[in-house]
């Protein structure tokens, strides 16, 4: 066999403990010498930031979050961050909290040590993502990569079992689309199936028993690799559905992908026979599509676009928006036409077989 291909490993320091994650940050923080501290964390995630900062000198707690980065939020940050002589930005929270904190390292170069406390996954990654009348930006930009990341299975247990299994199935989506996103490789394609192993057994425990540390951890870990996985290999079709989409009708972001991920992969999985094998494998099932419905039916996953506010008069427009930004390299020719046949089958809920 004959192997040709590059493969890029962002640098990044990661620190992984249940019930150290307090300790963690302020040894970072001593590390890194910061001495202007801006904690960014929702109102919803104020007692959580509170609890692991009690040893933290904070100059700043900044509770002024929305899903997909408005850019005058990102703006608000920016001239906080500014005015304050911040010299280290903390953000405790899922994809927004850490996504305002990318807006505002991308302008100032401020480091970033990430505190997740969902399985999102933007913490692992350099991917910044920005809304602008009703149209969401993504790019890529190493400024925002977060310096470390701070691992804590036990921050995760305020989310409820419905959030940890769309929270879950998003970081799952991040691992099959690494599979024949742009700059797919040996390498990520082994972090993502061993993420998606990792997912499908976290998940599945987390489901039983939401206070289960074990399944915690695993779905932590599985996440985690399913972000340096979409890292290394890029942003495919299902990343930039849900972007589109999610920004132009302002749908939840973990659901959003949740619900369309089974219809992605049944989309392109005849298309990409090594790919399809592997993710089969990861799942221990005959097939990638079973394996996946498979989980799904045991968390009782979001199944339907229209149950999270995409109308089905938008599916025609949302088409016509997605399409430019996918991949040249997606295993199938995407066209406007199978494009809506894909989402009026996500928009329903129907049974994935495109």
């Amino acid at each position: 066999m004959s192997l040709t291909f590059e493969h890029t490993t962002l640098g990044q320091r990661v620190l992984f403990g249940t019930g150290q994650a307090g300790e963690n940050l302020a040894s970072e923080i001593a590390r890194l010498g910061a001495q202007r501290v801006m904690v960014i964390a929702s109102t919803s995630q104020s007692a959580v930031a509170e609890s692991i900062t009690k040893d933290v000198d904070v100059a700043l707690n900044y509770a002024d979050v929305a899903p997909h980065v408005p850019l005058e939020k990102a703006q608000k940050g920016r001239a906080a961050a500014a005015e304050l002589g911040i010299d280290l930005l903390v953000c405790v929270g899922g994809g927004s909290t850490i996504g305002l904190a990318k807006a505002i390292a991308m302008t100032s170069g401020l480091p970033i040590v990430a505190v997740p406390t969902t399985y999102a996954g933007s913490e692992a990654t350099n991917v910044w993502g920005l809304t602008m009348d009703a149209r969401k930006t993504t790019g890529v930009d190493d400024k925002v990569l977060p310096v470390t990341v701070i691992y804590d299975a036990r921050l995760t247990l305020a989310l409820p079992v419905g959030l940890s299994v769309a929270s879950g199935l998003n970081a799952l989506a991040h691992c099959v689309d690494s599979m024949w996103a742009p700059r797919a490789d040996p390498i990520n394609q082994t972090l993502a199936a061993e993420g998606i192993r990792a997912l499908n057994r976290g998940l599945r425990t987390i489901k039983r028993d939401l206070h289960d540390r074990d399944g915690r951890e695993e779905t932590l870990y599985g996440a985690y690799l399913s972000a340096v996985a979409f890292a290394s290999a890029g942003s495919g079709i299902h990343h930039k559905i849900c972007h589109v989409v999610g920004g132009a009708y302002n749908m939840p972001h973990a659901h959003t992908h949740a619900a369309v991920l089974p219809y992605v992969l049944a989309f392109n999985a005849p298309f990409a026979p090594e790919a399809e094998r592997r993710i089969a494998a990861a799942f221990g099932s005959d097939t990638a599509v079973e394996g996946l419905s498979a989980l799904r039916a045991a968390l009782d996953a979001p199944t339907a676009l229209k149950d999270y506010g995409l109308a089905e008069e938008n599916i025609p427009e949302a088409a016509q928006l997605i399409l430019p930004f996918i991949p040249a390299s997606n295993p199938r020719t995407v066209t406007v036409e199978n494009l809506e046949a894909l989402l009026t089958a996500a928009w329903s809920g129907t049974t994935p077989g495109l």
